[in-house]
């Protein structure tokens, strides 16, 4: 009886054991499990809120195309200063709903707008849900408008490059592109065919070389040419609108007139002024007064009465002063510019929206940067013409970003005026915009043997200040924070 009792005992208690083990189990797979669904929602809430962020990102996309897009570029600098942009002054929230219409969170969005004279912004977008609001998710985009120095160069006309011709950047032209040289990056062309104004005979392909074996004529393929287009040709593409850069001119002569670097066509017939950059910050003007017709200077004007100087000195001597911040120097007539940039990002100008005939820009000599990583950054704008004097230096290099609006960026055939014309290097570190045809030699034999046109990789990211852009925002930097 009592060991019937003891047995009976020791069932109940091992079977309390195992009840309190399986219990345990129990508890610790439900456990388990719990953690692991609330681990799977926190990540699909993380997931959400990731694609939330996201949604942010494109609704400022689809703002900004609302906005400002095909606006002219006071238009837009008016946008950014006066209009209220969404995100800027504050943080601007958006509820966020799922395909069925119900609201699962909100996108917040922070906008840091361009700086003047830039069309770089940032857009910061975080994303969250309503049931996990501490899992946050943040991205961060950078926005711009494609600038005009973003090509090595960009042209309105038919363009030919000759043997000897090296460049290492895009080639676009609305027209039709011959390249017979070594083209580093990709050429494009906004046509499909065009007649080579060169030579006889039928169309030809919007991008094509004579470089032999020259490329056959259309319908039959055309070979890949490695060897001339190493990155490639491309055709028909879209068009760039170089009668659009008078609007760009004229917000840049408002925002020259705000810190008195603007310059009026003075009395005394002058000509227009001479701009030399300093490594100090300043840039020196003088006036000029004649020049011959190799388009270099041979009388300058008296700061103050009548009366001229054969040099920049005495009663003629220049006027320093300082560059502005936001970089541009105007003026309203013909320039001569030179010199060398320290720390700076400066864009000079000569145009006359006042009335008159287009003014251009001269070069005679080396316009240089003292720093080759984006600190320095020139840009040039002939509202006519950007020409090369026939006073040139015989090894001349250009760090800059040339623009020809109506005219083109090149050098006359001054051996019709002089009877010989012959120098040795041009190079162009940096970038050419010009409405017609560009060149620097002739077929003759005059003008620069050797043509070197690098692409300042810098003008990507910091084109000139106010320098013409496209039309459309692109996102150009991606990343989560």
């Amino acid at each position: 009886m009592n060991k019937s009792r003891a047995l009976k005992g020791s069932i109940l208690a091992y079977g309390l054991v195992i009840m309190f083990m399986v219990s345990i189990i129990l508890s610790s797979i439900i456990s388990f499990i719990a953690s692991q669904t609330k681990y799977a929602l926190q990540i699909h809430a993380r997931e959400q809120a990731f694609q939330i962020a996201e949604s942010g990102i494109h609704f400022y996309r689809w703002y900004l195309a609302h906005q400002v897009e095909g606006r002219t570029a006071q238009q837009v600098e008016d946008f950014w200063n006066t209009g209220n942009p969404y995100g800027v002054a504050s943080d601007y929230e958006v509820e966020y709903t799922d395909p069925g219409g119900d609201a699962i969170g909100k996108y917040s969005l922070e906008v840091t707008p361009p700086e003047p004279g830039s069309t770089m912004l940032t857009v910061r977008s975080t994303g969250w849900t309503y049931r996990y609001p501490e899992q946050l998710r943040v991205i961060e985009v950078r926005f711009r408008r494609p600038s005009w120095s973003e090509s090595a160069v960009l042209a309105n006309d038919m363009m030919r490059f000759g043997a000897g011709t090296e460049v290492f950047g895009k080639i676009h032209s609305n027209n039709g592109i011959r390249f017979d040289g070594v083209a580093h990056n990709v050429v494009t062309s906004s046509l499909s065919t065009y007649n080579d104004p060169d030579h006889s005979g039928g169309n030809e392909y919007a991008v094509h070389t004579h470089d032999s074996p020259t490329d056959p004529l259309p319908p039959t393929a055309l070979p890949d040419r490695s060897d001339v287009f190493e990155a490639g040709r491309s055709f028909p593409e879209a068009t760039v609108d170089f009668n659009g850069v008078l609007g760009d001119l004229s917000l840049m002569k408002t925002a020259a007139q705000a810190t008195s670097s603007y310059f009026l066509p003075s009395g005394n017939g002058a000509a227009g002024r001479q701009i030399t950059l300093r490594t100090n910050g300043t840039y020196d003007v003088c006036k000029v007064n004649q020049v011959n017709v190799g388009n270099s200077i041979t009388r300058y004007a008296r700061n103050s009465g009548v009366g001229t100087c054969a040099t920049c000195s005495g009663q003629c001597a220049a006027t320093n002063h300082t560059i502005p911040d936001d970089g541009v120097i105007y003026v309203e007539g013909n320039v001569w510019v030179s010199g060398t940039v320290n720390d700076r990002r400066v864009t000079v100008v000569g145009a006359n929206l006042i009335g008159g005939s287009a003014p251009s820009v001269y070069i005679l000599n080396d316009i240089r940067y003292t720093n080759t990583d984006g600190r320095d950054i020139i840009g040039i704008i002939g509202q006519d013409n950007i020409e090369i004097a026939y006073a040139s230096e015989n090894d001349l290099r250009i760090d800059a970003a040339l623009l020809a609006q109506q005219g083109r960026v090149g050098r006359e055939h001054y051996a019709e005026d002089y009877g010989s014309d012959s120098k040795s290097v041009i190079t162009v570190n940096g970038a050419i915009a010009t409405n017609e045809r560009y060149g620097f030699s002739w077929t003759d034999g005059t003008g620069y043997i050797t043509r070197n046109l690098y692409y300042d990789n810098n003008l990507l990211y910091y084109p000139p200040p106010y320098f013409p852009t496209g039309t459309q925002y692109e996102m150009d930097l991606w990343e989560e924070r």
